[in-house]
């Protein structure tokens, strides 16, 4: 019972990313296209991806036009906070 908890708690402190903004389609296309492009890197689980693409969309202006892997690199700091956030070692 407790394993099943932790799960359940782990699983939420990923999802508190995303309750801190309201996604729209927008967002949801740029987060599953992030998602594409760090998939299978290495140390990121499904988990981990995921809630470091919600931490780079949610650092991103609204106005952006480029994709988030195109704005990780012009933004180093911001990178290495989400991936600090996400859990990513």
């Amino acid at each position: 019972m407790s394993k099943y908890i932790s799960v359940v708690l782990f699983a939420l402190g990923f999802a508190q990313p995303a309750l801190a903004q309201k996604m729209d389609a927008d967002d949801l296309k740029w987060i599953n296209q992030c998602i594409g492009d760090n998939k299978g890197e290495e140390g990121g689980t499904p988990a981990i991806i995921r809630a470091y693409c919600i931490c780079m969309n949610e650092k991103m202006d609204d106005n952006e036009t480029q994709s988030i892997t195109q704005w990780e690199k012009a933004n180093p700091d911001a990178r290495k906070d989400c991936e600090k956030q996400a859990g990513w070692k």
